[in-house]
C-alpha cells in the first residue's frame, strides 16, 4: 500500500472510531463463561469442572464460577454476582428446577444464554445438557435383574426437588413393572433421598432394613454417593456382597466396589464428555448461534411440564465386572485404585 492511501485509511479508521462506528478491541473481547454449581459433594463434579475448564481455554473463554453450597436462596443471588461480572454465558447446575426461574429471568433481561447442565430447567430460554437419565435408570434395572430376578426390592431414589430423580426411577420402573406385576418382585420400600446425601442413604437403608427384618434381595440406589450409604447400611447387618445394588456416575469408589462385588452395577456417565460439550456449546451460545443451531440438538419434552427444550443427550454405559476394562482403558480411573482389595482370580482385569 502507497503512503498517500495508508493515511487515508488510518484517518478513516480514527474518524469511525471517534463516531462509535468502528471498535477495534470489541471483536478481540474475551468470552466469559459463569458456572453456578448447586455443590461439590459429590465426587463427580470436579471432574466435570476441569473438563468445562479445558474446553473454555481451548476456545479462548474465561472460566468464572460460584458453589451454591445446596441452598436455593445462594444460588439465586451467585447468579446474579456471575452477571455482574460480565458473564456471557452461563452454565448452571440448578439446586431447585422451580426455584431457578428468577435467576432464568434474570439471564434472559440481560440477554445471556443458559445451559442447563445435567439437571433439567424446565424453562425454553435453557438449553438442556445431560445424559439420558431415563436410560441410566433402565441400564441399572436390566443389570441388577439379571442377577437377582426375583425378591425384595427396595428403591433409593434421588432428591425430590430434581427432575433426574424421577427420569432414573421412571427408567427402573419401566424395565422391572413386568416382574413386579407378575409377583415375582416385590417392592420393599420406595424413599426419596434429601440432597442425594450419602448418609441420608445410609440412614434411610438402615431404617428400610430394620423395617424388613433385613429381608432385601437388590437396592435400586439412583446414585453412586448415595450407594455407597446403602453399602454401608448392608456391611453393618453382613449383606454386604449379598444383595445387589445399583448406582450411577462412575464413582472410583464405586468402581472399586463393583471389582469387590458389593456393587452391581454403575451407570457411567464420562463426566469428561459432558464438561466438554458444556464448555464448547457455551462458547457458541455466546458468540450468538441459536439453540436450534447447535449441533446434536434434538427436542426434549418428556419433563414434568412437557415444555419442549433445546437439548443435547448423551449415551451412558453400564459398568459391571464383566467390562470394567472399559473405565480403566479410557483412563477413568487407575488399576490400583478400581482393584484395590480385589481378588485377580475372581477379577480378570485386575490380574
Amino acid at each position: 500500500m502507497k503512503p498517500i492511501v495508508k493515511a487515508a485509511a488510518l484517518v478513516a479508521t480514527v474518524t469511525l472510531i471517534g463516531l462509535g462506528l468502528f471498535q477495534p478491541t470489541q471483536a478481540q473481547k474475551k468470552i466469559i463463561v459463569g458456572v453456578s454449581w448447586d455443590n461439590f459433594q459429590e465426587e463427580r463434579w470436579k471432574t466435570d469442572e476441569a473438563a468445562i475448564k479445558a474446553a473454555l481455554a481451548a476456545g479462548g473463554a474465561e472460566y468464572i464460577s460460584t458453589d451454591a453450597q445446596g441452598s436455593t436462596e445462594k444460588q439465586l443471588n451467585d447468579v446474579n454476582t456471575l452477571i455482574s461480572k460480565g458473564a456471557n454465558a452461563l452454565i448452571i447446575l440448578a439446586h431447585d428446577k422451580d426455584a431457578i426461574g428468577p435467576a432464568i429471568e434474570a439471564a434472559k433481561a440481560a440477554k445471556i444464554p443458559v445451559i442447563g447442565y445435567d439437571r433439567l430447567i424446565e424453562d425454553p430460554y435453557a438449553y438442556y445438557l445431560t445424559f439420558d437419565n431415563v436410560e441410566v435408570g433402565r441400564i441399572m434395572a436390566r443389570d441388577v435383574l439379571k442377577v437377582k430376578p426375583s425378591g425384595v426390592y427396595v428403591f433409593i431414589k434421588g432428591d425430590p426437588g430434581d427432575p433426574n430423580a424421577e427420569f432414573v426411577y421412571g427408567g427402573q420402573r419401566e424395565v422391572l413393572e413386568p416382574s413386579i406385576k407378575s409377583g415375582k418382585i416385590t417392592v420393599g420400600a420406595v424413599q426419596s433421598t434429601e440432597g442425594w446425601k450419602p448418609e441420608n442413604a445410609q440412614r434411610n437403608m438402615e431404617q428400610i432394613l430394620t423395617k424388613l427384618n433385613n429381608k432385601v434381595d437388590a437396592v435400586m440406589s439412583s446414585n453412586d454417593g448415595m450407594a455407597g450409604g446403602v453399602v454401608a447400611a448392608l456391611t453393618a447387618v453382613k449383606l454386604d456382597g449379598k444383595v445387589a445394588v445399583s448406582g450411577q456416575d462412575g464413582d472410583k469408589a464405586a468402581l472399586n466396589r463393583v471389582a469387590l462385588g458389593t456393587q452391581t452395577v454403575s451407570v457411567w456417565k464420562d463426566a469428561r464428555a459432558l464438561g466438554k460439550a458444556a464448555g464448547e456449546i457455551a462458547i457458541e451460545l455466546a458468540k450468538g448461534t441459536p439453540l436450534s443451531g447447535i449441533k446434536g440438538t434434538q427436542i426434549f419434552k418428556d419433563g414434568p411440564k412437557k415444555v419442549p427444550m433445546h437439548a443435547t443427550l448423551l449415551k451412558p454405559i453400564g459398568i459391571t465386572r464383566s467390562n470394567l476394562n472399559i473405565v480403566l482403558d479410557a483412563g477413568w480411573i487407575s488399576k490400583d485404585v478400581l482393584c484395590k482389595g480385589v481378588d485377580p482370580a475372581k477379577v480378570p482385569v485386575c490380574k
